[in-house]
């Protein structure tokens, strides 16, 4: 039980890590790379972003019960990632790419190793945030 200790006092620094991470690679790729993100792209970054100054807030002021904010959004911007993903990388939900705006949903702006893109890192952040926050509440209730 020496993990509830570690993750009382290191959640939030480390969720946000991940959503600051996050956050930057979304700005280097959009801003320096001038890929022009997508509308599930927008809406990725609508629940990402925000997190960065929610955890920000949390960790210096060393509060530990804003899993209550943090999870719905790490856990509906991981949902759109994943379908984002399953957009791009299946034949079944290709179909909704087109309706997406001006830049189609099924651009693979990236493909490091053929499956790592652009909401396959959005998914990645997400699901370590939602993780660790889940441990925080774990650690909490007893």
């Amino acid at each position: 039980m020496r993990w509830k200790p570690f993750i009382r006092e290191n959640a939030m620094h480390l969720s946000w890590v991940v959503a600051t991470t996050a956050t930057l690679g979304s700005l280097y790729f959009s801003e320096i790379m001038h890929y022009e993100p997508c509308r599930l792209c927008w809406f990725q970054r609508i629940l990402m972003y925000p997190l960065v100054i929610i955890l920000a807030i949390a960790a210096i002021r060393k509060e530990r019960h804003l899993y209550h904010y943090v999870l719905p959004m790490s856990i509906w911007g991981g949902g759109i990632s994943l379908y984002h993903y399953l957009m791009q990388k299946t034949e079944l939900f290709k179909s909704g790419a087109t309706a997406c705006g001006l830049v189609p949903c099924d651009v693979d702006y990236i493909d490091w190793l053929g499956f790592i893109t652009i909401p396959f890192l959005a998914l990645i952040a997400f699901t370590l945030i939602t993780i660790i926050q889940l441990l925080l509440w774990a650690a909490d209730r007893d």
